[in-house]
């Protein structure tokens, strides 16, 4: 991740850095285990948890503006994409949920 490289070599910021980077990636991770759950339920749990990861995610270019660690225009990109990655994963879970229970119901 290219925030995670930037805050390790010019910011010599070593702790966040890794924070971001680990919940970062384990967005990707999950939404892959995601695509082959044992279940409709095993898939909602694991965008579940790759949408609380994207929402750490959020919090540490936030946390990185107002420490003044990062300016203000790379914070609303960063903060940009992360906005959509959330309501991305929201819907689908909410999709997924719908499917769920038309599924129960008709059974």
């Amino acid at each position: 991740m290219k925030l995670s490289r930037i805050l390790q070599t010019e910011m010599k910021e070593f702790v966040l850095s890794k924070q971001v980077m680990r919940s970062g990636t384990a967005i990707g991770a999950l939404i892959r285990e995601a695509e082959f759950g044992q279940s409709k339920p095993d898939f909602i749990n694991k965008l579940s948890i790759a949408l609380k990861e994207a929402n750490e995610t959020e919090y540490w270019p936030s946390l990185l503006k107002d420490t003044n660690f990062m300016d203000e225009i790379s914070y609303k990109s960063i903060a940009g994409d992360c906005s959509e990655l959330i309501k991305m994963l929201v819907s689908s879970i909410i999709t997924a949920r719908k499917n769920l229970s038309t599924k129960t119901e008709s059974e």
